[in-house]
């Protein structure tokens, strides 16, 4: 899939700098909708009212964590996508997230062409 410009797409990082970089990656491949949150509990609730066609999501954030916030959305949704986005690298760490459920994982910095590959890759 080439064509982004239909998916909608929620945005979780409690950094506004990482919220702002994702946000102009998904533009640049020709995402038109997103949405951001910036804790796992403001996601979780935008989750809850809206259907999203990917998230993606930080890991470490205070109060609920990246891996906790899969976890509550694969309770909700097992299908929509997720991609955590992360500057944690280690292979127990990408381990934990892919059982927590995600359905991709994107080490920090990334550059937009690897975001794009992943999201062609999961939908």
């Amino acid at each position: 899939m080439s064509n982004f410009e239909d998916l909608k797409i929620l945005i979780v990082d409690n950094s506004k700098t990482m919220l702002r970089i994702i946000g102009n990656a998904v533009k640049q491949i020709g995402v038109e909708i997103s949405k951001s949150a910036e804790n796992g509990q403001e996601a979780l609730e935008l989750f809850r009212k809206e259907e999203f066609n990917v998230v993606l999501t930080d890991r470490n954030m205070p109060g609920m964590d990246g891996l906790t916030l899969v976890k509550e959305m694969r309770k909700l949704n097992k299908a929509v996508p997720i991609v955590m986005i992360t500057t944690e690298s280690g292979r127990t760490e990408v381990i934990k997230a892919l059982k927590a459920g995600v359905s991709s994982y994107i080490v920090r910095p990334f550059e937009v062409k690897t975001l794009k590959e992943k999201l062609e890759d999961i939908l």
